[in-house]
């Protein structure tokens, strides 16, 4: 693989923080690289300093000649004067670029909704996202660099993005770094994962279930496995393991590995005993929509949002919604919370029904910027009940990221990640027992979004999900649910895949399973049965001589605390563990080969 450009000894500090410290990167080609890490750390900042959008303190960046690399930021970077045409494709005529197949394409799937002679002022945030990330995937750039490109994406956008950057390329071909926190998507397209954190960066091999393992042995082998931080990894592993079934065809031989650090961990939910909780807490009756239909404006300029949809919600039920954008998700909630009337129907609410809303709006905390993160928590109250234990308001402060420290801050110093998980902790305070969440995931990062599902899978009451971060929605939900733009409510018994099988089919009929005989139809042939035989005896063969390795280098490395002092049996050992890590590569590797035709 050719060398495309990378950082070498890279520091920068803000202000007294040392943000990164003396790293030293490099992108190959055929690298498809996540960038993970908690808010701050350095995540954006290193893809800068890589992309040439920012200067270090020291270190430099170097380019391979010829290179070319693009990059999205975060920020709104359009002239707002220019159309949506001219934003993307300048001033190409329209021959030159629509017979561009790739181009059509990009497009089609990103900006085929939105007016292509209106002005980039005009256009809402997730518009203007849009056409900035087809304005980059246009081009022909050896290095793609991406912050944050699934905001304002949906379901169906982030699946699509996922695919268009697997078939970007040819495996040893070009590159590209993203910084998410959208881990189905850092799973879904990236085959290494680099962790910024105190100031220096941690590199480990696959997407982001592979890099929770890699980091809980990790943790382990550093003696650490019982801080709050590596049991929170561990749940998030055990759930990774048991809860995901699209996460099954992982190597057996990480299974039982996995299987030995999550031996001592329960199920993410008592789903039984918190049913309990909620119907002692919300009684039978929670909220329900009757044959509800909701209309906008009048006469000609109508628009019908929902047509005699039914939803029933139950005590501790946990239900996602997923839908196109304008389908009516957020519009769905504010019925559900009273703030709109139906047009028609019934909304039924339970006599013990408290309801919690987090909305999308980042003015919820206008009132207390002046106050401190803990005063603002112990306003509400100063504990409350949580999987049927009591936890003290600092107690849930810490357990969602903010530091002893950090809980003496005032609101408006905080960070957009930061005054989100402060929204979030305000809700809980004020123990509603229905709480409605819409895109929760927004400025949140990983750890933050594995601390969150670890305080709700002790809450009782009944949840409700919208949000376009299909990892969440499995991980939070027992059930899911769909709004197509049709004005129907339809269940989904098949999950998110059965979402974007219906709209890949363009299908708004009756509610039930979706059928894959047409897509799968239209593919290529998939391989024969004689080849899986083959591919399974190579697998189990492969498997054993895992095994065997592990055993040997679990050996090796018992040896070595007999022969502390011994320098030369220690470097006879370091030698035979070195020797062990070169095979184990070359059969993982082997061993994915073979998985894919099983696939």
């Amino acid at each position: 693989m050719a060398h495309l450009l990378g950082g070498e000894n890279l520091s920068i500090a803000f202000a007294t923080r040392t943000v990164l410290d003396g790293v030293s990167v490099g992108l190959e080609e055929g690298d498809r690289i996540g960038i993970v890490g908690r808010n701050g750390d350095g995540k954006s900042t290193l893809m800068r300093l890589l992309a040439g959008r920012q200067t270090a303190d020291s270190g430099r960046v170097t380019v391979r000649g010829g290179v070319q690399v693009s990059y999205l930021d975060q920020t709104d970077v359009l002239d707002g004067d220019d159309t949506v045409g001219f934003a993307i494709v300048g001033e190409a005529a329209d021959h030159e670029w629509a017979s561009n197949p790739k181009i059509r394409e990009i497009m089609g799937n990103l900006v085929g909704e939105v007016d292509w002679h209106a002005n980039i002022h005009s256009l809402s945030g997730g518009q203007k996202r849009r056409v900035a990330l087809a304005k980059l995937l246009i081009g022909d750039d050896d290095v793609i660099m991406l912050d944050e490109p699934t905001n304002h994406l949906d379901v169906e956008g982030v699946a699509w993005l996922a695919k268009h950057l697997k078939q970007r390329w040819r495996a040893n071909e070009g590159a590209f770094v993203v910084v998410t926190h959208d881990r189905w998507f850092l799973d879904e397209v990236c085959t290494r994962t680099w962790e910024v954190h105190d100031g220096v960066i941690d590199p480990f091999d696959g997407g982001y279930a592979a890099y929770v393992l890699a980091r809980a042995e990790r943790d382990r082998m550093n003696s650490v496995i019982e801080t709050k931080r590596v049991q929170l990894v561990k749940k998030e592993l055990a759930w990774l393991r048991r809860g995901a079934p699209a996460r099954t065809a992982k190597p057996k031989f990480r299974i039982e590995a996995a299987n030995e650090l999550i031996a001592d961990v329960p199920e993410p939910r008592d789903t039984v005993a918190l049913s309990k909780m909620a119907t002692a807490r919300l009684g039978k009756d929670v909220l329900d929509l009757e044959n509800v239909s909701l209309s906008f404006g009048e006469g000609e300029n109508a628009k019908e949002m929902f047509k005699n949809i039914t939803l029933r919600l139950a005590p501790g039920e946990r239900l996602g919604l997923v839908g196109v954008n304008g389908a009516g998700k957020t519009t769905l909630l504010k019925l559900l919370n009273g703030e709109l009337e139906p047009s028609a129907g019934k909304v039924k609410r339970g006599k013990t029904v408290k309801t919690a809303v987090l909305t999308q709006e980042v003015n919820e905390l206008d009132d207390v910027l002046d106050m401190r993160v803990i005063e603002v928590i112990e306003r509400e109250k100063r504990s409350f009940d949580v999987g049927g234990k009591e936890m003290s308001a600092g107690t849930l402060v810490e357990q969602l990221g903010f530091t002893k420290d950090k809980q003496w801050t005032q609101v408006k110093d905080l960070s957009g990640g930061e005054r989100r998980r402060l929204q979030l902790l305000r809700l809980l305070v004020g123990e509603p027992n229905v709480l409605m969440l819409d895109e929760p995931t927004n400025d949140l990062d990983t750890d933050t979004l594995a601390a969150v599902e670890d305080v709700l899978d002790g809450w009782p009451g009944t949840l409700v999900v919208v949000s376009h971060d299909r990892y969440l929605l499995e991980r939070v939900t027992d059930h899911q649910m769909a709004l197509l733009g049709d004005g129907k409510l339809r269940g989904l018994p098949g999950g998110v895949d059965q979402y974007l099988e219906l709209r890949q089919a363009g299908d708004t009929s009756a509610p039930g399973p979706a059928s894959a005989g047409g897509a799968a139809a239209a593919g290529p042939a998939g391989p024969s049965e004689a080849e899986k035989r083959d591919a399974r005896k190579v697998l189990n063969r492969l498997e054993r001589q895992l095994g065997k390795n592990s055993a040997a280098a679990a050996k090796a490395h018992a040896k070595m605390t007999e022969h502390v002092g011994d320098y030369d049996a220690l470097n006879e050992l370091n030698a035979k563990l070195a020797k062990l890590a070169t095979e184990r590569e070359g059969l993982e590797l082997e061993w994915l080969a073979a998985s894919e035709v099983l696939e």
